[in-house]
């Protein structure tokens, strides 16, 4: 395989340049030609592929979001679609497309490789909610942005005595606020892969202020629903004065961590190696800090499966 593409689809994950950069300087190790593909499968729809050069991802590992663009298409969903996606890559010479992104965008892998075009994904996403891989590339950053958060919301709870829910992303996934919560020593943590009871909550919090405390966090994932309407229950069944912060997309911005920048490297690194050496239709992974791969369509037949033990410990840290 002498051409070989690179795009990213779907959120965006700090990390993602990095990630791009591998593809780029490892395929020009091997002697290969690497074809950045701009604005995802609509880009590559429309034709908007540059080859790349190694100056092209210089000075963009430390740099969060994505230098190639992101969107979303329902156009290439359709059949004319894809067949119009096929057509710019065989345009350029490509042979083979590495896509970087979450489950929607493995989907896109898989259905232009049951065509014929050979695709390897590398997951990139905030939620870490890709089975056959302990992490994705974006969850450490997204993650520590959330802590740093907490930290600094922490500060005025407890100037205040008031209770903060705070609502952090990870769509379907409560691997964002499991984690957090149990970084932040967070009394409670709302997730959907767990169904506490409101009145649990409302325990927990009452016998915190039995003992002496004075201010209380509730971390929520976006999943579960609002924390706006979350908090308003709270006060409306208690006397604990009640505050909400939705982080929103800062959690999706920002210097990548050196974990997330090492991480992205190696997979992307993989991912070269198996387009090199004939595979296609697969998905690169890391699981117990080796380097691993499925198939896509397994990947995408399961479902995501959240550490629950952290969620006892974090549970047994709370009390």
């Amino acid at each position: 395989m002498k051409k070989i593409g690179v795009l990213t689809s779907g959120g965006d994950a700090p990390g993602m340049n990095a990630a791009i950069r591998a593809v780029v300087r490892k395929g020009i190790y091997h002697g290969m030609e690497v074809y950045g593909i701009y604005n995802g499968y609509q880009g590559l729809m429309e034709g908007k592929i540059e080859k790349m050069e190694l100056g092209s991802v210089g000075g963009i590992i430390q740099r969060g979001g994505t230098t190639l663009f992101s969107a979303r298409s329902e156009a290439f969903k359709t059949e004319e679609g894809q067949a119009r996606a096929i057509e710019q890559l065989n345009k350029f010479g490509i042979e083979g497309l590495i896509v970087i992104g979450g489950d929607g965008s493995f989907q896109g892998a898989a259905k232009l490789t049951a065509k014929g075009f050979p695709c390897i994904g590398v997951p990139g996403t905030i939620d870490n909610d890709i089975p056959g891989t302990d992490f994705t590339i974006g969850f450490d950053t997204a993650l520590n942005t959330i802590i740093e958060a907490v930290d600094k919301i922490r500060d005025t709870a407890t100037s205040h005595e008031r209770t903060y829910v705070i609502e952090v992303m990870g769509r379907d996934a409560g691997d964002l606020a499991l984690w957090a919560g149990l970084a932040n020593g967070a009394e409670s943590v709302i997730i959907p892969e767990k169904d506490e009871q409101f009145e649990d909550v409302l325990e927990r919090l009452k016998r915190g202020s039995a003992r002496g405390k004075k201010h209380s966090i509730i971390i929520l994932a976006e999943g579960v629903g609002s924390a706006i309407d979350y908090g308003k229950r709270i006060e409306e069944s208690t006397d604990f004065e009640t505050r909400v912060t939705v982080l929103g997309h800062i959690q999706r911005g920002g210097r990548p961590t050196g974990f997330d920048r090492v991480l992205a490297s190696r997979l992307a690194g993989k991912a070269v190696d198996l387009l090199r050496e004939g595979e296609a239709g697969k998905m690169v992974g890391i699981q117990n800090n080796q380097l691993v791969h499925h198939d896509i369509i397994d990947v995408l037949k399961k479902p995501h499966k959240l550490d629950m033990s952290l969620y006892q410990l974090m549970s047994e840290l709370s009390i």
